[in-house]
């Protein structure tokens, strides 16, 4: 059954062997939609593969990869749901391939088991999720941002999620390509959690070389070694590809380093362990934030995606009105910078925290501060205005 909202594209699309070039956009200047820079950044980041079900607002991420990944010698494939697009992304990843989906709230919901599995399996892969206002199928079309909490907890046990949020067109590039050394990097799935306000909105991209952008490539088992496929004591580990011989298990069971499944409990903990710390103990050097006028700021307004927009705009009429306010934008909502947090809510008196949804990230930012913490929380469908975080700001300043 077609969910409202959703738009039927063509359905699976062949590879193009004849074109082995890179296929990237000449670098440049360019008036782009959002949904269309990802797809862009992904074919730049090595992306080859595109498995996924068409759900707005994000049905033109699907739609330009199915005539771009062609083009570079890829492939994007239409499946039957959400569920079977996360599968098939685990399967391309094994098979050594760099690849991606794209979804909004309810597709991201059905694809929470198979983020478990991915996570279990140490499978890389790139999931951008522009969000809309829920629940259930909620307004298709209009902004939301109530799957920040999702991210986060949204597949059962326990996960340690990488996210990333932009708030314009060449962030929604930029962070896509991260997403994918990122995942590269740390063998795990990572979000891209984008809302239909930055996935539709037309601004200007400018697309470097390839050359000029960091590309960070799998680092493969050689089969000849013998390595641990899952080795619990490293934090960076190669990743066995099939059919290269390296002769592995792949479970979705609690596995020992060979990948054979185990009830001992020493495993459990050392597989947990590894999973949750090999991004625990480089939380600092995942962490994206910027800040705007926060040196002498008094109160602090902290935003992410595009509220951050009218955060923005907000925190700059309240300077004209006098009020020394400043602006701690999240890039990465997870793994939470509670050390950020901890650090500015020491130098301000109040934090102002807007959200289209009502109060998630306003949650760990409350557990991390040192001041009080005020949220500002309205129904998804429609951007913030900007004066209504203007009128919170005069509120606690006085």
């Amino acid at each position: 059954m077609r969910r409202s909202g959703e738009v039927k594209v063509s359905a699976t699309t062949t590879i193009n062997k004849k074109n082995t070039s890179s296929g990237a956009l000449k670098p440049g200047t360019y008036f782009m939609m959002g949904n269309f820079a990802c797809v862009e950044a992904a074919i730049m980041a090595g992306c080859r593969f595109y498995a996924g079900y068409p759900i707005t607002p994000s049905s033109e991420i699907f739609e330009r990869a199915c005539v771009r990944f062609p083009e570079v010698g890829g492939s994007a494939i239409e499946m039957e749901d959400e569920v079977a697009s996360a599968a098939a992304l685990i399967g391309a990843s094994y098979a050594g391939s760099k690849a991606m989906t794209a979804t909004s709230g309810p597709g991201f919901s059905l694809m929470m088991e198979n983020i478990g599995l991915a996570f279990i399996t140490e499978a890389p892969l790139v999931i951008v999720n522009v969000q809309r206002a829920g629940p259930s199928t909620g307004i298709p079309t209009l902004v939301g941002q109530g799957d920040m909490m999702q991210a986060r907890w949204g597949s059962h046990g326990d996960l340690e999620t990488i996210a990333y949020s932009p708030s314009s067109v060449q962030e929604f590039f930029d962070l896509t390509i991260t997403a994918f050394n990122t995942a590269e990097r740390f063998r795990t799935p990572v979000f891209v959690m984008a809302d239909q306000v930055i996935g539709m909105m037309w601004e200007r991209l400018k697309i470097p070389s390839i050359e000029g952008v960091e590309v960070l490539q799998r680092k493969v088992m050689d089969a000849k070694t013998r390595a641990k496929p899952f080795d619990y004591a490293n934090d960076f580990i190669p990743m066995p590809i099939v059919g290269t011989g390296t002769n592995i298990n792949v479970d979705s069971l609690t596995h020992d380093y060979r990948g054979y499944p185990s009830t001992d409990y020493t495993v459990s903990e050392s597989m947990i362990g590894h999973l949750l710390g090999k991004i625990r103990r480089h939380a600092e050097e995942i962490w994206k934030w910027d800040g705007y006028l926060l040196d002498d700021a008094e109160e602090l307004v902290v935003a992410y995606g595009s509220t951050a927009r009218s955060a923005l705009a907000a925190v700059k009429q309240a300077r004209a009105n006098g009020i020394k306010a400043g602006l701690l934008r999240l890039i990465t909502p997870w793994p939470f910078p509670d050390a950020i947090i901890e650090r500015y809510s020491r130098r301000v008196h109040n934090i102002v925290v807007p959200e289209l949804n009502y109060g998630q990230i306003v949650h760990p930012v409350r557990e991390n501060a040192q001041c009080p913490v005020i949220g500002i929380n309205r129904a998804p469908g429609a951007l913030m205005d900007p004066t209504t975080i203007v009128d919170a700001l005069e509120v606690v300043a006085n």
